[in-house]
């Protein structure tokens, strides 16, 4: 019963990928990927929809049968997931490339961007999603002291930016999550975390797949959700010292994320090439 708003999420967004897919055509909400095809995005706003959706048969019938489906954490889960989709929404659509004017690129671009008084969508990201943060540890780490609940809000905002970092080749950032996901429920050997962000990991899973065969573009809003649900997996597993090492590491990979390219990184080592190559169309 656990892994129900997992299963029907995941089913809803199977069945709206391809009228999504159409829809953004429709309307067209392309962009040019890294081998310069024109892919429908984003395409990421799938998992949100799908997840909404879901909740109505689930809501009704925990209702009416008196029967508990979803976790209590599930209310912070989504308040952060559906919060960092909205941002990276508002990303994907004002700060879009436009020729001539081309968009900041990391913390130092859209800082100086803001510091002169413009609209910065990445800046407007990062203060939003610390928002969303806090709010969404407070309710779901209730008792911990005030240092863990800035731990696990900081865990929270890197991760979810971290995966932002790792969306520039198809697939990549989708792969870094299930593998985190895979490590952590090895490493402690419990469902119980998944089931939790089930509702926005299925559908994220299937947007996730598109992506990775070059059928669409995540975009921020998909990233910023895969990232989100990293980032709330990690705090909903770990102890206080698994959040302190684990913060330590995304530190490191942000810095060098702004200060260097991470696919220049993963074309130079052999066993990540391979891993991040696997499943893409040739």
């Amino acid at each position: 019963m656990r892994a129900l708003p997992f299963l029907l999420a995941f089913v809803f967004a199977a069945i709206l990928a391809a009228p999504t897919l159409r829809a953004l055509r429709a309307g067209g909400h392309t962009r040019l990927n890294w081998r310069q095809r024109s892919l429908p995005c984003p395409f990421g706003v799938l998992a949100p929809v799908a997840a909404l959706l879901a909740l109505v048969p689930l809501m009704l019938v925990e209702r009416i049968a008196h029967t508990a489906i979803l976790y209590p954490r599930v209310l912070p889960v989504a308040v952060y997931a559906l919060g960092v989709s909205c941002l990276g929404l508002i990303d994907d659509t004002l700060g879009a490339e436009r020729p001539g004017a081309p968009s900041p690129r990391g913390w130092r671009g859209h800082s100086a961007v803001a510091m002169r008084g413009e609209l910065s969508t990445g800046a407007l990201k990062a203060a939003g999603s610390l928002g969303l943060a806090l709010l969404a540890t407070n309710y779901a780490a209730a008792g911990l002291s005030i240092g863990r609940w800035l731990l696990a809000a900081a865990v929270l905002v890197l991760a979810t930016n971290v995966l932002n970092l790792l969306d520039l080749r198809p697939g990549r950032a989708m792969k870094a999550f299930v593998l985190l996901g895979a490590g952590l429920t090895i490493g402690v050997r419990e469902l119980r975390p998944l089931w939790t962000l089930g509702l926005f990991a299925g559908p994220a899973l299937v947007a996730g797949v598109y992506d990775l065969r070059e059928r669409a573009m995540l975009g921020d809003t998909g990233a910023n959700l895969l990232g989100a649900l990293a980032g709330l997996w990690l705090v909903l597993t770990l102890s206080g010292t698994g959040q302190l090492i684990v913060l330590a590491l995304l530190v490191v990979m942000t810095v060098y994320g702004e200060l260097r390219s991470i696919s220049a990184l993963v074309q130079r080592v052999p066993l990540l090439r391979g891993l991040d190559s696997l499943g893409r169309p040739s």
